[in-house]
């Protein structure tokens, strides 16, 4: 605790439960070689089409369709309403046509009619099936034929059967598209109508009921391929779209889960601490008198001396430079001993008489080297070999992992060094604009020959108080969570600063035993720091509570004012004196925010952590929460 408690706000409701607790409760192919060639050019398309979601398919989709793998399945299935509808529609006409002239026909036209309708209820129940196979086929020239048929024995274009024709057409068009579907329309229309012309009286008369059919016949075909080709388009856009979203998902569970184990790993991510920590680890297993540690460079093949201790050598070494027992642990791909290193040519220490060397695998390639040495001869055991065998493998892991995760995080670099710049626009920009306005009114003073010292003195006073908020404003920016001091030790020290330089009395109550995993902490101090900083910049309040819980897993970080406050529905833009980056930031620990104020009653700011809760995981819930933000 800092300072003595200041009252808060009287009957202000925001107040009420900032320390209470509960908060952390639970809670197919045809003969031709032109068509051959035209399907493997249209294969070619269809491949580069579904590298490139962008290209639209080319040339006939039935020929492309034919090659993809849909053997088994029914290329007619999303027709089946269509064609039954269109098949008892036809047959119903049909058969009202021969029952309303029933004395008219002879015995032959009563045979097919039933044929004809006995197939279309037998089809009814059993629709027809098309997977792109022989046996398909068949069954669709099968059907064609019988309905050509009917119409041949029972008049031509003059049978009263001829309209089942056209659904025989539809399904040869469905099933195979539009190429196919004309191609069906030519056979069938040539085979009735030569006939029929040959046969009748007057021919002028057959050959326009000819034409007319033989259009109408066309028609059919052509909208049945069309239709085919349309929905062959779109189930092609649909399974694009579903691969997309595939990877999509796939790539969302696998950032989700680094997103988790980042969040509770126990140890730092920081390429430097990790360093530190493994050389700490090694002295207190191996006695040595120089150690290094050599990451290789995938840019231009060289070796990067990131850590040292105990010798002089250059921060980078090219594949020549490297000592021999560091070349031969790279060649045998395992830890290596040189007891006497005068025979094997000099270590990285001139001063070395020998050496450990082994190399830093992980995700199965050499990622770096360690190199272990020391002045005496014959100094290390079988046993210190043994022991750097065993270290090396989780050592190589955790500077892996600690590389790969600085890489990660240089996607957020941008928004820290925005951050960064907002902080000193707000608190020093405004600051050095009214130094440089205050030296232009002096030169035009000194222009006019008016006495300068009084105003000089201020100015130095001025000058002084720039220097201030320059070091307060990089000592914040520097102050952070670490391993050794947690959020609430951080807390008080800076709490100590912002009084000293501000009017406010701010009341810090804190637990200090209890430690989230450092990632989630920085992020919980990060958002603090942030609502502290708008009380100092914006509230004009005189006191501040903070209240800091946290039971390991659940944390509670709340900043109560007793400032001018404002009005929710008026509160500006989302982006707000930093609002958007403390949103931001407990979003990126799965924590919620809630940002409370009324206008002469302060402003409240909560960020409560609690990975029991599927209220604190759903998307976008403290963009909800943060319904009110400042000005």
């Amino acid at each position: 605790m800092h300072t003595a408690p200041s009252p808060a706000p009287p009957d202000d409701p925001i107040n009420d439960t900032a320390t209470d607790r509960s908060a952390l409760a639970p809670s197919p192919p045809t003969s031709s070689g032109v068509i051959q060639r035209l399907r493997d050019r249209l294969s070619h398309d269809l491949r580069e089409a579904m590298i490139d979601p962008s290209q639209q398919p080319t040339g006939d989709f039935d020929i492309v369709a034919q090659q993809l793998p849909s053997m088994g399945v029914d290329r007619v299935a999303s027709f089946t309403s269509l064609i039954t509808a269109m098949r008892l529609a036809t047959t119903a006409i049909s058969l009202l046509l021969v029952t309303s002239r029933l004395d008219e026909f002879d015995g032959s036209v009563r045979i097919w009619t039933a044929i004809v309708v006995g197939y279309a209820i037998f089809r009814a129940f059993k629709p027809m099936r098309y997977e792109d196979d022989l046996p398909s086929l068949l069954r669709v020239l099968a059907e064609l034929a019988l309905h050509v048929a009917a119409v041949i024995m029972t008049g031509y274009w003059q049978s009263p059967l001829i309209f089942t024709l056209l659904t025989a057409v539809t399904i040869a068009g469905l099933a195979r598209g539009f190429g196919f579907s004309i191609r069906i329309a030519i056979v069938t229309v040539l085979t009735v109508s030569f006939p029929y012309i040959l046969e009748s009286a007057d021919q002028q008369e057959a050959f326009l009921q000819s034409a007319t059919w033989s259009g109408i016949v066309m028609l059919v075909a052509i909208v049945a391929g069309y239709a085919r080709r349309i929905s062959g388009e779109a189930a092609r856009e649909r399974e694009l779209a579903m691969d997309r979203l595939s990877r999509l998902s796939d790539a969302n569970a696998l950032l989700f889960s680094l997103h988790r184990v980042t969040q509770t790993l126990p140890a730092s991510l920081d390429l430097g601490d990790v360093l530190d920590s493994t050389l700490s680890r090694m002295k207190s297993l191996v006695s040595y008198d120089s150690v290094a540690v050599l990451l290789f460079d995938e840019t231009d093949g060289h070796w990067e001396v990131v850590r040292h201790q105990g010798l002089h050598v250059s921060s980078r070494l090219g594949p020549t430079e490297l000592p021999a027992g560091l070349l031969r642990t790279i060649a045998e791909n395992r830890p290596v001993y040189v007891a006497d290193l005068s025979s094997e040519g000099p270590g990285l220490s001139d001063r070395s008489g020998s050496g450990i060397y082994s190399v830093l695998s992980a995700r199965g390639a050499i990622i770096g080297l360690l190199a272990i040495e020391h002045g005496d001869f014959e100094h290390f055991t079988s046993r210190d070999l043994e022991l750097v065998e065993g270290f090396v493998a989780p050592a190589s892991l955790a500077l892996d992992n600690a590389r790969w995760f600085a890489r990660l995080r240089t996607v957020g670099a941008d928004e820290e060094r925005t951050r960064i710049a907002r902080d000193l626009h707000d608190r020093i920009g405004q600051s050095l604009a009214y130094l440089a306005f205050s030296l232009d009114r002096l030169v035009e003073r000194d222009e006019a020959g008016d006495p300068l010292t009084e105003d000089l003195g201020q100015l130095r006073e001025d000058v002084r108080g720039v220097i201030r908020e320059v070091r307060d404003t990089l000592y914040d920016l520097r102050t952070d969570v670490s391993e050794e001091h947690g959020l609430g030790v951080v807390l008080e020290q800076y709490v100590g600063r912002v009084a000293e330089r501000s009017s406010l009395s701010i009341q810090v109550e804190a637990d200090k035993d209890a430690r989230l995993p450092i990632l989630q902490e920085r992020e919980m101090w990060r958002v603090a720091q942030e609502a502290l900083a708008n009380v100092e910049r914006h509230a004009r309040a005189t006191a501040v509570r903070i209240v800091w819980r946290c039971d390991g897993e659940r944390a509670l970080i709340d900043v109560t004012d007793n400032g001018v406050g404002f009005e929710a529905t008026t509160a500006g833009r989302l982006d707000s004196y930093g609002v958007l980056g403390m949103r931001e930031r407990a979003s990126s620990i799965g924590a919620s925010l809630e940002i409370l104020s009324a206008p002469g009653r302060g402003t409240r700011v909560r960020c409560s952590l609690n990975p029991n809760d599927p209220r604190e995981q759903l998307p976008g819930r403290s963009a909800l929460a943060a319904t009110a933000h400042r000005r």
